[in-house]
C-alpha cells in the first residue's frame, strides 16, 4: 500500500486550499438528510484538515443532475446535515468552479469547511474534460480523495483532478484500501468468498476472477440455483437462469483449475410460495418439489460452511446466502455471519464485506462492527472483486 500517498505525507497544510473529494450522495426525507453513514465516513478527513489550519473545499456529486443545474439536487440541501455532524458551521458555495467558486474561497479562513455546488451541474464531470478538471485544480492547492465510492469513475474530480494537484488520499479512503488489500491484494490463505444474490448474470465476472485469486467460494442465493441445475439438480420452481448453465460450468472448470473449492448448498429450505413465513420444508437438494421453490441455505451446508470458515485466515463477503429481507429466509445468511463475527473477533479472520445487500444484511444480523471492515461502496467494490482498475484508486498512485 505503500504507492499511496495520504494525510501523513500531507506536510504543513495551514492556509493551503485543500480540495477534498467527499461522498454526500445521502438518502434524503422531507428535506433533510436521512441517513449521515457516509458524512460521518467523511469526517475524520475533515476534521484533521481543518485542525491543521487547512481550508477545506468539499467535493462531491448528489444524484443524476445530467450537466444541468437543477435546484432539487443542489448539495445546498446537504449543509446542515454536514454541519451537524461537525459541530460547527458550513459554507456553501454555489459553484465548483469559475468565478462563483473563487469568490466563496476567497472569503474563508484557516479551518474553515465548505461545501462546493454539485459538481454533476457541469457536463464536464462525467466526461473527465480536461477543462473542467484545469477548472477545478485552479481553486486548490492540493487534492485529497476519500471517496472510493465513486473511484470506479474516471471523473472531473476523482480522476482528471488528482493528475493536476498533489493528491492524496483522505482517511475512508486509506482505511478502504488497507482492507481491500489484506483481502485480495495480498491477503492470508486459506481465503473463502461468499458470493450471493439473486443472478449469476450481475456477478459472472465477480465468479471468474475469484476461482484464481481464493481457495474457497461459498455461492448463495438464488445464484447457487443455476449452480446446482448445472450440476443436474432439479430445483423446481427456484429462480434459476438455466441459458446460463454452460457458464455455471466453465466457472466450475475454472475453478477446478485453480485449485478453489466451490461450496454448493446440499440442504435447502423451501416453500411453494414466496412471502413472509410460509409453510416450509428442509430438505435436500435432490428432493425440491416440481412446485416448490428454494428460498435459504439449511441447517447442514451452513455448519459445513462454519467449519469451511474457521480453517480460514481471510472473509470476502458479498451478498446474502437466502432472501434475506422475508423470514424465516434470512436464518442462513445471520448463522453463518455469527460465526465469521465470532471468528473475527477472536482474531482467527480477517473478514471484509461490501455491497448494498451485504451491509443491510450484516446490520439485520447485528454483526456489521464485528467484521474487520465493512465498505459502504456498492459499484466500487463490485468492480474491485471483479478485478477492475478503479480510475480514481490508479491516479492515486504515486
Amino acid at each position: 500500500m505503500s504507492s499511496f500517498k495520504t494525510l501523513d505525507d500531507i506536510g504543513d497544510v495551514t492556509g493551503k486550499r485543500v480540495l477534498v473529494r467527499v461522498d454526500l450522495n445521502v438518502p434524503m426525507s422531507d428535506g433533510a438528510v436521512a441517513d449521515d453513514t457516509r458524512i460521518r465516513a467523511a469526517m475524520p478527513t475533515i476534521r484533521e484538515l481543518s485542525d491543521k489550519g487547512a481550508i477545506v473545499l468539499l467535493l462531491a456529486h448528489f444524484g443524476r443532475p445530467k450537466g444541468a443545474k437543477n435546484p432539487t439536487q443542489s448539495l445546498s440541501l446537504v449543509i446542515d446535515g454536514v454541519a451537524d455532524v461537525l459541530g460547527h458551521s458550513v459554507m456553501f458555495i454555489p459553484d465548483c468552479i469559475g468565478e462563483g467558486a473563487q469568490a466563496g474561497v476567497a472569503v474563508l479562513a484557516p479551518g474553515d469547511v465548505a461545501v462546493l455546488e454539485n459538481t454533476r451541474f457541469h457536463a464536464g464531470e462525467e466526461k473527465n474534460d480536461p477543462a473542467f478538471a484545469d477548472a477545478l485544480a485552479e481553486i486548490g492547492d492540493l487534492y485529497v480523495n476519500n471517496a472510493f465510492s465513486a473511484a470506479h469513475r474516471a471523473h472531473g474530480s476523482t480522476e482528471g483532478i488528482a493528475h493536476r494537484l498533489p493528491a492524496y488520499a483522505g482517511r475512508a479512503m486509506e482505511a478502504e484500501l488497507k482492507a481491500l488489500d489484506a483481502a485480495l491484494g495480498n491477503p492470508a490463505h486459506p481465503v473463502a468468498a461468499v458470493v450471493g444474490g439473486a443472478k449469476v448474470s450481475s456477478k459472472i465476472d465477480v465468479l471468474k476472477n475469484l476461482v484464481g485469486q481464493v481457495d474457497h467460494l461459498i455461492i448463495g442465493g438464488g445464484m447457487a440455483n443455476t449452480f446446482l441445475a448445472a450440476r443436474g439438480v432439479d430445483v423446481g420452481k427456484s429462480l434459476c437462469e438455466h441459458d446460463l448453465v454452460d457458464t455455471a460450468n466453465a466457472i466450475f472448470d475454472a475453478a477446478d483449475k485453480a485449485g478453489c473449492t466451490i461450496h454448493l448448498p446440499y440442504d435447502v429450505v423451501v416453500a411453494k410460495q414466496f412471502a413472509p413465513n410460509p409453510p416450509t420444508r428442509t430438505v435436500n437438494v435432490h428432493e425440491v418439489a416440481a412446485d416448490e421453490m428454494i428460498l435459504d441455505v439449511g441447517p447442514a451446508a451452513v455448519e459445513a460452511l462454519a467449519d469451511v470458515l474457521k480453517n480460514c485466515r481471510t472473509l470476502v463477503w458479498n451478498g446474502p446466502l437466502g432472501a434475506f429481507e422475508t423470514p424465516p429466509f434470512d436464518t442462513a445468511t445471520v448463522a453463518l455471519a455469527k460465526t465469521a463475527a465470532a471468528l473475527t473477533r477472536e482474531g482467527s479472520l480477517i473478514s471484509v464485506a461490501g455491497g448494498g445487500d451485504t451491509v443491510a444484511a450484516l446490520n439485520h444480523a447485528g454483526v456489521a462492527q464485528d467484521f474487520t471492515f465493512v465498505s459502504t461502496a456498492g459499484g466500487a467494490f463490485l468492480e474491485w472483486m471483479e478485478g477492475k482498475p478503479l480510475p480514481g484508486v490508479d491516479a492515486l498512485k504515486a
